[in-house]
């Protein structure tokens, strides 16, 4: 997303894209990498204490590492439970049996748990990441943290005017979520910039290339990485892995080059630095907007290329990061743009097809983590669907999360016109469990649930 200069032109133009982190330390477990001495707010939801104690003593055998969910679920137990099962206080096999679940469940298995668990608002709030149009945190965004459920909240450079306050305002959406919530921007460096306020400039992408240095992508990730954990970003909404073919809106300053092993190579070394420090990590803009001319804040861009070609270079960069091997090139979202490609499907733009998400992106290219869409309102879907529509759209068409909802209101409009789809049938509730349950593993994947200390899960 491009940055707008007047503040009060950002919620109509913008697009899209805690605590002091003195530890860079990196440190990579169970295919996901995640930085030491952080702390992240959010509260979990006390009801999954008694289910997940069950869980340990009937759930199948599977891999995974973490055990950090159940940690926490412990430590905020609101009510002794009693059963036939198990009665409190815990015994020490009872506490060791509940840190070591996560030996016994995968991440997304776990994430299925918390789900089957929720009430439906709770669960339809996790798909949204919400806009906000007030500079500081207020009662609105309250609203939409606490009321509403939201699973993240998206942050522009006129709501980050200064370290302090900065901070302050995401410690309290953390500390108003009853879930961590993805705290994301916008920062690529150079012309798509959001935290230039605190932390000055720095270079883009195209810049980067014409160094002839990839190690200064991921000098460039680092940095960047380490700023937003600052603030307590936990997402950056980069790198932008179009591959530029012409000289259009979506692609000055941005591209790392003009190949698709230019962008693999530059891009990878960006994505495998900020995913190495922590941040969550995502490739934009799916299929790719490197052939487009128009702006999609004002017109859908259409792309007459041929299919053999789309594959060859557009999509080239998208399926070789979804199918490395190497865990730190594995995307933690993948962004989907508004764009129309003739010669793949001639009907839907493309976050809003499902021959472009569920068939190429998931079938295809094997892709199983969290799609979010760009911003709904921008003109190339606005101009012919309403937020609500688009949001149902994007769903059936296999995205996970919703980008472009600004304030309650709008926020409230995504939620009941999904609601009303799940009434008619044009959703299923399995449909959203399946995109919820990418988002929560999402979270548990990097970390976004604190651990405790085993001598604070017995005090």
């Amino acid at each position: 997303m491009k940055e707008q200069k007047q503040p009060l032109l950002v919620a109509q133009r913008e697009k899209q894209g805690e605590d002091s982190v003195p530890d860079r330390t990196r440190r990579f477990e169970g295919g996901r990498a995640t930085r030491t001495g952080r702390k992240r707010g959010g509260k979990p939801l006390r009801w999954l204490f008694a289910f997940l104690l069950l869980c340990v003593l009937f759930a199948p055998v599977a891999s995974s590492q973490r055990d950090a969910i159940i940690n926490r679920s412990l430590k905020h137990a609101a009510s002794p439970v009693v059963g036939p099962f198990v009665s409190t206080p815990l015994n020490p096999d009872q506490v060791d049996a509940l840190r070591h679940l996560m030996s016994h469940m995968t991440m997304k298995q776990l994430a299925a748990l918390y789900v089957s668990r929720m009430t439906l608002d709770e669960e339809i709030g996790q798909l949204i990441m919400a806009e906000y149009y007030m500079p500081t945190y207020g009662p609105d965004l309250d609203y939409m943290i606490h009321t509403l459920h939201v699973g993240g909240v998206i942050m522009y450079a006129f709501q980050m005017t200064g370290l302090e306050q900065t901070q302050q305002d995401i410690a309290q959406m953390q500390h108003r979520s009853q879930l961590p919530l993805i705290i994301a921007t916008d920062e690529e460096g150079g012309f798509v910039e959001r935290v230039q306020n605190i932390f000055g400039d720095r270079p883009g992408a195209l810049q980067t290339y014409e160094t002839g240095n990839p190690a200064n992508a991921t000098k460039l990730g680092d940095g960047v990485a380490h700023d937003l954990a600052l603030l307590g970003i936990n997402t950056d909404l980069a790198p932008d892995v179009d591959v530029q073919l012409v000289d259009g809106p979506d692609q000055y300053l941005r591209t790392w080059g003009y190949t698709p092993q230019s962008v693999i190579t530059y891009g990878g070394a960006y994505l495998r630095a900020i995913q190495g420090d922590g941040i969550i990590g995502c490739i934009k803009h799916f299929p790719g907007l490197g052939a487009a001319k128009t702006d999609a804040h004002f017109a859908l861009p259409v792309i007459t290329r041929t299919r053999d070609q789309i594959y060859a270079t557009e999509l080239a960069p998208f399926k070789y990061f979804v199918q490395s091997k190497q865990p730190l090139n594995d995307p933690g979202m993948v962004m989907s743009t508004d764009l129309l490609m003739p010669a793949i499907d001639p009907v839907w733009p493309a976050e809003l097809s499902h021959t472009f998400i569920t068939g190429i992106l998931r079938d295809e290219f094997g892709y199983d983590g969290v799609v979010i869409t760009d911003a709904l309102w921008m003109t190339g879907i606005a101009q012919k669907w309403n937020l609500g529509q688009a949001a149902v759209l994007a769903l059936q068409a296999g995205d996970d999360m919703l980008l472009g909802a600004n304030g309650s209101y709008q926020v409230l409009e995504m939620i009941n016109a999904i609601k009303a789809a799940l009434q008619d049938g044009q959703l299923t509730k399995a449909r959203i469990d399946q995109s919820a349950t990418r988002i929560i593993a999402l979270k548990l994947q990097y970390h976004l649930f604190p651990p405790l200390t085993p001598e604070e899960m017995l005090s």
